[in-house]
C-alpha cells in the first residue's frame, strides 16, 4: 500500500501552508526528528491536528486513551520493558488480534517486536503521545509500586540506593533489576515527568508518607507509602542528591540529574525536618525541553510589538514583575534565547542556573561563600558584557549597580517580586534606589501572571449565564460561547492542562519618568503610563476567555 506523504496530507486538509511546511522540513533536517514531531514541537500543529492527518495518511483508527479502561491483566500480555521501549500500550484482545495504541503507527519494527513477544497479530491504533505515556504509567506503574512496597517490607532497604556521583542516572535502565526502594522512587519520578509536574512533595504524616505532585500550580496526591518505609525512601533521594543520609536535624539541599522517558531532568532537592520525619521537595527542570518562544509564553498583538521594541534596545533596564509562580523566569529565558547572538557577550547571574543555553555565559550565585548578585554583577561588569541578565533584584545594592550599568551602555534584564508594573517602581524606591536612577535607566516593565489553559481532551462549549456576562462586561443579548473542561484522566479531572502568560507592558515615556522624579503617587504614575490603545492585563485575559483558551474562573483569580 502506498502512503501519501504527511506534508501532502496536511496541505490537502488545509492544516498547513507551503511556507510553514518548508520551514518545518528545514527544522526536521537539523533535528533528525519525524516531521510530525517537529510540527507539534514548534507550535505549527496541535497534537490533535497531527493525529487527524495521520489517520488520513495511514488509514488507521484513533483511540482516545483518556476514555479507555484497560484491563490490568494486559500487563501479562506485553512485558513492560517492550511497552516502554516502543512507546506502545496493549489495549484489548479480540479473537487472535492484539489492539495496540501507538504514538507512531508506522513504526513497523515496534509492531513486529510486539507480535513476537505477545504471540498475537497486532492491529495498530494511533493515540495521543501524552496519552500513551500516561497509559503506560497507569497500567504498569501501579503494579510496579505495589511490588516495590511489598519488596521493601520483606527486606531492609538501607544500602540499596547506590550513589553514582555526577553520573546521569537512567531511570529506565534501573527500573527492572533495581532494589525495591529504587524502583519505588523511580516510579513517582516517572509519573511526575509524564504528568509534566514542576515539583514532587514527599510529606511525612503520622501513619504514612504522602507523595504529591504539582501540576499547573496545583498539588495532586498520587501515592501513599507506609510510615515504616519512609526512612528508606527519603534516604534513597538523599543519596541521589549527594546529601548526608545520617543527618535528620537540619535542612539540606542537593541535586541530581536523571534520564526519564528519554529526557534529561535536573532534580533540585530540599529536605526539611518536620515533626514526623523529613519533608522533601524535588523541583524538576527538564533540560531536554525546547525553550519557549515569545508566542509560546502568550505574547500577541500590541504586547508583542512592545516586547520586540524593548528587546531592540541597546541599553537600559527591562524588569519582569510579578508574584512568585507567575512565570517570570520562563519569560526571562525566552528573552535571553532571543537576544543570544554571535556578536554579543551575554552573561547571566542565576540562583540557581535552571536551564543551560549554548553560547550564554551563565554564572551561578553562591551566597554562602559571598558570591551574591551584587558581587557577581560587579565582576561581570569587568567581563566586557553587552547584555546582563540578573536572576532577581533582592536588595538596593544589586538594583543600584544594575541601574548604573544600564546608564553606561549595557542592556540589563532582571526580575522583581511585585504585583504589577507600577508597584515595581515603588519597590525600587523602598529598597533605596534613587528616583533619578530609576527614571533614567529603566526602559520598560513587563508585568505578568499565569492562567491555566482548558484541557483540549475534555474541552466543551457552553452558553454563559447572566452573572458571567456581567463579570466579563458582555451584553446580555450577545451570542457568545464560553468554554470549560469536563475533567478527564489527561488533566487529573481538573479540566485544565498547561498554563499561559497574561501580560501588561509599561513603556517608560517622558511623562512617567517625570512623575518618578517628582515622587507622584501610584495612581498618577499609572495614569501617566497608560496610552490610548494600550492592552491591559485584564483585556488580555478576557481575550483568552473568549478564544476558549482559559475559563472565567481563571480570569476571576487573576484580578483578586
Amino acid at each position: 500500500m502506498k502512503y501519501k506523504r504527511l506534508g501532502e496530507v496536511l496541505l490537502a486538509l488545509g492544516l498547513l501552508k507551503e511556507d510553514m511546511l518548508k520551514r518545518a522540513l528545514e527544522l526536521q533536517k537539523i533535528s533528525g526528528e519525524r516531521l510530525g514531531t517537529v510540527l507539534v514541537k514548534y507550535g505549527m500543529l496541535t497534537e490533535q491536528q497531527l493525529i487527524e492527518a495521520l489517520q488520513e495518511q495511514l488509514n488507521v483508527p484513533f483511540i482516545d486513551l483518556s476514555r479507555e479502561r484497560i484491563d490490568p491483566k494486559m500487563v501479562a500480555v506485553l512485558p513492560k520493558n517492550i511497552a516502554i521501549r516502543n512507546e506502545v500500550v496493549p489495549v484489548r484482545i479480540e479473537d487472535d488480534s492484539l489492539y495496540l495504541a501507538m504514538k507512531d503507527p508506522m513504526d513497523f519494527m515496534a509492531v513486529e517486536e510486539v507480535r513476537v513477544a505477545s504471540g498475537y497479530e497486532v492491529i495498530p491504533m494511533i493515540a495521543n503521545p501524552n496519552g500513551v505515556n500516561r497509559a503506560i504509567e497507569e497500567l504498569y506503574g501501579r503494579e510496579g509500586v505495589a511490588k516495590a512496597i511489598e519488596g521493601m517490607k520483606k527486606r531492609s532497604s538501607f544500602g540499596e540506593a547506590k550513589g553514582k556521583g555526577n553520573k546521569v542516572l537512567d531511570v529506565k535502565e534501573e527500573q527492572e533489576d533495581s532494589a525495591p526502594t529504587i524502583r519505588l522512587v523511580n516510579s513517582f519520578l516517572n509519573r511526575a515527568v509524564v504528568e509534566r509536574a514542576s515539583d514532587i512533595h514527599l510529606e511525612p504524616r503520622e501513619k504514612e508518607l504522602v507523595v504529591r505532585i504539582r501540576i499547573d500550580g496545583v498539588l495532586h496526591q498520587i501515592l501513599k507509602v507506609p510510615a515504616d518505609l519512609q526512612l528508606s525512601v527519603i534516604s534513597r533521594i538523599k543519596v541521589m542528591g549527594g546529601m548526608d543520609t545520617t543527618e535528620h536535624r537540619i535542612p539540606q539541599d542537593g541535586r541530581a540529574t536523571v534520564k526519564i522517558q528519554g529526557q534529561t531532568i535536573d532534580l533540585r532537592i530540599s529536605a526539611l525536618p518536620v515533626i514526623h520525619g523529613e519533608k522533601v521537595v524535588i523541583r524538576l527542570l527538564n533540560q531536554s525541553a525546547a525553550l519557549l518562544t515569545s508566542q509560546g509564553i502568550g505574547l500577541f498583538g500590541n504586547d508583542m510589538e512592545k516586547y520586540k521594541k524593548l528587546l531592540n534596545r541597546h541599553s537600559g533596564v527591562i524588569l519582569l514583575a510579578g508574584p512568585t509562580g507567575s512565570g517570570k523566569t520562563s519569560t526571562m529565558y525566552t528573552m535571553i534565547q532571543e537576544l543570544n547572538r554571535e556578536g554579543v557577550n551575554l552573561v547571566t547571574l542565576e540562583d540557581p542556573v535552571e536551564y543551560r543555553i549554548e553560547g550564554v555565559n551563565q554564572v551561578p550565585i553562591y551566597e554562602k561563600v559571598g558570591m551574591t548578585f551584587a558581587e557577581g554583577l560587579r565582576a561581570v561588569l569587568r567581563q566586557d558584557p553587552d547584555i546582563i541578565a540578573v536572576g532577581e533584584i533582592r536588595d538596593g545594592e544589586t538594583a543600584r549597580i544594575a541601574m548604573q550599568a544600564a546608564l553606561t551602555g549595557h542592556l540589563v534584564l532582571s526580575t522583581i517580586h511585585t504585583n504589577d508594573a507600577v508597584t515595581a517602581i515603588n519597590r525600587l524606591k523602598n529598597i533605596g534606589v534613587e528616583p533619578y536612577l530609576i527614571a533614567e535607566a529603566t526602559e520598560g516593565i513587563i508585568s505578568q501572571r499565569l492562567v491555566r489553559k482548558i484541557c483540549p481532551s475534555c474541552k466543551e462549549a457552553y452558553v454563559p449565564g447572566q452573572e458571567e456576562r456581567r463579570f466579563m462586561k458582555i451584553k446580555p443579548e450577545s451570542n457568545v460561547s464560553f468554554y470549560r473542561g469536563r475533567g478527564c484522566p489527561h488533566c487529573f479531572n481538573t479540566g485544565y492542562r498547561g498554563r499561559i502568560g497574561v501580560f501588561e507592558i509599561l513603556f517608560m515615556g517622558p511623562e512617567i519618568r517625570q512623575g518618578i522624579m517628582e515622587g507622584k503617587s501610584r495612581e498618577e504614575l499609572l495614569a501617566a503610563a497608560r496610552k490610548p490603545g494600550d492592552t491591559l492585563m485584564w483585556d488580555n485575559c478576557c481575550k483568552l476567555v473568549l478564544e476558549g483558551i482559559t475559563t472565567v474562573e481563571e480570569a476571576g483569580i487573576l484580578i483578586q
